[in-house]
Protein backbone atom coordinates (compact mmCIF):
# COMPACT_ATOMS: atom_id res chain seq x y z
CA UNK A 1 0.00 0.00 0.00
CA UNK A 2 2.94 2.41 0.81
CA UNK A 3 4.26 1.96 -2.31
CA UNK A 4 1.35 2.08 -4.33
CA UNK A 5 0.36 5.74 -2.76
CA UNK A 6 3.97 7.08 -2.88
CA UNK A 7 3.86 6.54 -6.80
CA UNK A 8 0.01 8.11 -7.48
CA UNK A 9 0.17 11.38 -8.28
CA UNK A 10 -0.20 14.50 -6.47
CA UNK A 11 -3.25 15.60 -8.53
CA UNK A 12 -5.05 12.05 -8.05
CA UNK A 13 -4.66 11.78 -4.51
CA UNK A 14 -6.04 15.46 -3.97
CA UNK A 15 -9.03 14.07 -5.88
CA UNK A 16 -9.79 10.69 -4.38
CA UNK A 17 -8.45 11.63 -0.60
CA UNK A 18 -10.92 14.25 1.43
CA UNK A 19 -8.42 16.11 3.28
CA UNK A 20 -5.24 15.31 1.13
CA UNK A 21 -5.33 19.45 -0.02
CA UNK A 22 -4.81 20.54 3.48
CA UNK A 23 -2.46 17.87 4.15
CA UNK A 24 -0.37 19.07 0.86
CA UNK A 25 -0.84 23.01 1.84
CA UNK A 26 0.87 21.87 4.94
CA UNK A 27 3.93 20.56 3.30
CA UNK A 28 3.76 23.14 0.30
CA UNK A 29 3.47 21.06 -2.43
CA UNK A 30 1.72 21.80 -5.40
CA UNK A 31 -0.98 19.79 -5.97
CA UNK A 32 -2.69 21.36 -9.15
CA UNK A 33 -0.05 22.61 -11.65
CA UNK A 34 2.22 20.41 -10.25
CA UNK A 35 -0.22 17.57 -10.27
CA UNK A 36 0.92 14.66 -12.51
CA UNK A 37 3.96 14.55 -10.53
CA UNK A 38 3.79 11.66 -8.08
CA UNK A 39 3.95 11.92 -4.48
CA UNK A 40 7.33 10.27 -4.35
CA UNK A 41 8.85 12.71 -7.32
CA UNK A 42 7.65 16.04 -6.06
CA UNK A 43 8.68 15.34 -2.33
CA UNK A 44 12.05 14.39 -3.33
CA UNK A 45 12.08 17.65 -5.82
CA UNK A 46 11.02 19.65 -2.68
CA UNK A 47 13.41 18.16 -0.09
CA UNK A 48 10.58 16.43 1.77
CA UNK A 49 9.91 12.88 3.47
CA UNK A 50 7.76 11.41 1.45
CA UNK A 51 6.93 8.90 3.75
CA UNK A 52 6.12 11.60 6.15
CA UNK A 53 3.69 13.06 4.00
CA UNK A 54 2.00 9.72 3.07
CA UNK A 55 1.85 9.05 6.76
CA UNK A 56 -0.59 11.87 7.23
CA UNK A 57 -2.65 10.88 4.35
CA UNK A 58 -2.91 7.83 5.42
CA UNK A 59 -3.71 9.03 9.17
CA UNK A 60 -6.83 11.01 7.88
CA UNK A 61 -10.13 10.35 9.50
CA UNK A 62 -13.06 8.99 7.33
CA UNK A 63 -15.08 11.58 8.75
CA UNK A 64 -12.76 14.44 7.23
CA UNK A 65 -15.41 17.27 5.77
CA UNK A 66 -16.75 15.32 2.27
CA UNK A 67 -15.55 16.69 -0.91
CA UNK A 68 -17.74 16.32 -3.84
CA UNK A 69 -16.44 13.59 -5.97
CA UNK A 70 -16.34 15.55 -10.04
CA UNK A 71 -14.90 12.01 -11.27
CA UNK A 72 -18.62 11.32 -11.10
CA UNK A 73 -20.01 15.05 -12.76
CA UNK A 74 -20.64 15.54 -16.64
CA UNK A 75 -18.48 17.58 -18.17
CA UNK A 76 -20.94 20.38 -18.27
CA UNK A 77 -21.61 19.90 -14.83
CA UNK A 78 -18.04 20.51 -14.00
CA UNK A 79 -17.60 23.52 -15.87
CA UNK A 80 -21.11 25.15 -14.38
CA UNK A 81 -18.82 24.23 -10.58
CA UNK A 82 -15.94 25.90 -12.35
CA UNK A 83 -17.63 28.73 -13.08
CA UNK A 84 -19.88 29.33 -9.99
CA UNK A 85 -17.27 28.61 -7.92
CA UNK A 86 -14.28 30.04 -8.87
CA UNK A 87 -14.69 32.31 -11.79
CA UNK A 88 -17.14 34.05 -9.98
CA UNK A 89 -14.91 34.06 -6.50
CA UNK A 90 -12.19 35.40 -8.11
CA UNK A 91 -13.71 38.36 -9.65
CA UNK A 92 -14.72 39.57 -6.50
CA UNK A 93 -11.68 38.33 -4.76
CA UNK A 94 -9.42 40.27 -6.43
CA UNK A 95 -10.80 44.14 -6.43
CA UNK A 96 -11.23 43.94 -2.31
CA UNK A 97 -7.32 42.47 -1.93
CA UNK A 98 -6.48 45.02 -4.52
CA UNK A 99 -7.84 47.99 -2.48
CA UNK A 100 -6.60 46.32 0.73
CA UNK A 101 -3.27 45.83 -0.55
CA UNK A 102 -3.14 49.45 -1.65
CA UNK A 103 -4.23 50.99 1.52
CA UNK A 104 -1.66 49.03 3.39
CA UNK A 105 1.31 49.83 1.30
CA UNK A 106 0.30 53.50 1.93
CA UNK A 107 -0.13 53.40 5.41
CA UNK A 108 2.63 51.10 6.40
CA UNK A 109 4.77 50.86 3.16
CA UNK A 110 8.05 52.24 5.78
CA UNK A 111 7.75 49.19 8.19
CA UNK A 112 9.99 46.42 7.53
CA UNK A 113 7.77 44.04 7.14
CA UNK A 114 5.46 45.79 4.43
CA UNK A 115 4.52 43.82 0.90
CA UNK A 116 5.77 46.60 -0.96
CA UNK A 117 4.59 45.59 -4.60
CA UNK A 118 1.93 43.31 -3.86
CA UNK A 119 -0.57 45.67 -5.11
CA UNK A 120 1.28 45.90 -8.20
CA UNK A 121 1.70 42.45 -8.63
CA UNK A 122 -2.21 41.69 -7.73
CA UNK A 123 -3.45 44.05 -10.14
CA UNK A 124 -1.37 42.03 -12.68
CA UNK A 125 -2.47 39.12 -11.57
CA UNK A 126 -6.06 40.15 -11.89
CA UNK A 127 -5.56 41.18 -15.37
CA UNK A 128 -4.31 37.70 -16.39
CA UNK A 129 -6.86 35.84 -14.76
CA UNK A 130 -9.13 37.63 -16.52
CA UNK A 131 -8.19 37.16 -19.87
CA UNK A 132 -7.59 33.65 -18.91
CA UNK A 133 -10.98 33.18 -17.67
CA UNK A 134 -12.20 34.80 -20.35
CA UNK A 135 -10.73 32.41 -22.98
CA UNK A 136 -11.94 29.49 -21.07
CA UNK A 137 -15.70 30.93 -20.70
CA UNK A 138 -15.38 31.79 -24.26
CA UNK A 139 -13.04 29.05 -26.46
CA UNK A 140 -12.22 26.28 -24.23
CA UNK A 141 -15.09 25.46 -22.26
CA UNK A 142 -17.66 25.31 -24.98
CA UNK A 143 -15.20 23.26 -27.31
CA UNK A 144 -15.11 20.58 -23.87
CA UNK A 145 -19.19 20.52 -23.73
CA UNK A 146 -19.36 20.04 -27.61
CA UNK A 147 -17.03 16.87 -27.36
CA UNK A 148 -15.35 15.19 -30.43
CA UNK A 149 -13.58 18.01 -30.60
CA UNK A 150 -9.96 17.22 -32.57
CA UNK A 151 -8.42 20.42 -32.19
CA UNK A 152 -9.17 21.03 -27.95
CA UNK A 153 -5.45 20.24 -27.11
CA UNK A 154 -4.53 23.14 -28.27
CA UNK A 155 -6.24 25.37 -26.13
CA UNK A 156 -5.91 22.86 -23.35
CA UNK A 157 -1.70 23.58 -23.36
CA UNK A 158 -2.24 27.48 -23.56
CA UNK A 159 -3.91 27.28 -20.35
CA UNK A 160 -1.57 24.71 -18.13
CA UNK A 161 0.51 27.48 -19.80
CA UNK A 162 -1.17 29.87 -17.72
CA UNK A 163 -2.05 27.95 -14.92
CA UNK A 164 1.92 27.85 -14.28
CA UNK A 165 2.34 31.43 -14.55
CA UNK A 166 -1.09 31.89 -12.08
CA UNK A 167 1.07 29.44 -9.73
CA UNK A 168 3.95 31.39 -9.83
CA UNK A 169 2.28 34.61 -8.89
CA UNK A 170 0.84 32.31 -6.12
CA UNK A 171 4.18 31.66 -5.31
CA UNK A 172 5.43 35.23 -5.35
CA UNK A 173 2.30 36.59 -3.12
CA UNK A 174 3.96 33.71 -0.50
CA UNK A 175 7.59 35.21 -0.57
CA UNK A 176 6.71 38.84 -0.77
CA UNK A 177 4.21 38.06 2.34
CA UNK A 178 6.03 36.21 4.87
CA UNK A 179 3.56 33.02 3.61
CA UNK A 180 0.97 35.17 4.60
CA UNK A 181 1.48 35.53 8.37
CA UNK A 182 1.05 39.29 9.91
CA UNK A 183 3.54 40.42 11.77
CA UNK A 184 2.85 41.22 15.45
CA UNK A 185 2.31 44.88 14.93
CA UNK A 186 -0.40 43.91 11.78
CA UNK A 187 -3.33 46.43 12.16
CA UNK A 188 -6.52 44.99 11.31
CA UNK A 189 -6.87 45.68 7.67
CA UNK A 190 -3.03 44.17 6.86
CA UNK A 191 -4.35 40.93 8.57
CA UNK A 192 -7.96 40.71 6.71
CA UNK A 193 -5.25 41.43 3.75
CA UNK A 194 -3.57 38.41 4.19
CA UNK A 195 -6.77 36.02 5.58
CA UNK A 196 -7.76 36.81 2.16
CA UNK A 197 -4.74 35.77 -0.10
CA UNK A 198 -4.50 33.02 1.91
CA UNK A 199 -8.44 32.31 0.79
CA UNK A 200 -7.49 33.40 -2.82
CA UNK A 201 -4.17 31.01 -3.10
CA UNK A 202 -6.07 27.63 -1.87
CA UNK A 203 -9.55 28.56 -4.03
CA UNK A 204 -7.16 29.10 -6.96
CA UNK A 205 -5.26 25.94 -6.48
CA UNK A 206 -8.27 24.01 -5.84
CA UNK A 207 -9.50 25.65 -9.43
CA UNK A 208 -6.87 24.51 -11.27
CA UNK A 209 -6.47 21.62 -9.60
CA UNK A 210 -9.94 20.46 -10.73
CA UNK A 211 -9.05 21.77 -14.82
CA UNK A 212 -5.83 20.18 -14.96
CA UNK A 213 -5.90 16.84 -13.02
CA UNK A 214 -9.63 16.41 -14.20
CA UNK A 215 -11.50 18.50 -16.69
CA UNK A 216 -8.64 18.99 -18.83
CA UNK A 217 -7.55 15.52 -19.03
CA UNK A 218 -10.67 14.11 -19.37
CA UNK A 219 -11.22 15.96 -22.50
CA UNK A 220 -7.99 14.81 -23.59
CA UNK A 221 -8.22 11.29 -22.94
CA UNK A 222 -12.02 11.27 -24.91
CA UNK A 223 -10.34 12.57 -28.10
CA UNK A 224 -7.01 10.17 -27.82
CA UNK A 225 -4.33 12.95 -27.16
CA UNK A 226 -1.54 12.79 -25.25
CA UNK A 227 -0.98 14.97 -22.38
Amino acid sequence: MTAQLLDHTLGSLASRIPGATRVFHTFHLDFCCGGQKTLRQAALENGIDALQVEDQLLALSPDEPHQHDWHEASNAQLIEHLLERYHAAHRQQLPELIRLAARVEQVHGAREHCPRGLTDLLLSMQQELESHMQKEEQILFPMIKQGDHPLVGGPIAVMRYEHNQHGDALESIVILTDNMQPPSEACNTWRALYRGLHELRVDLMQHIHLENNLLFQRALDEEGLNR
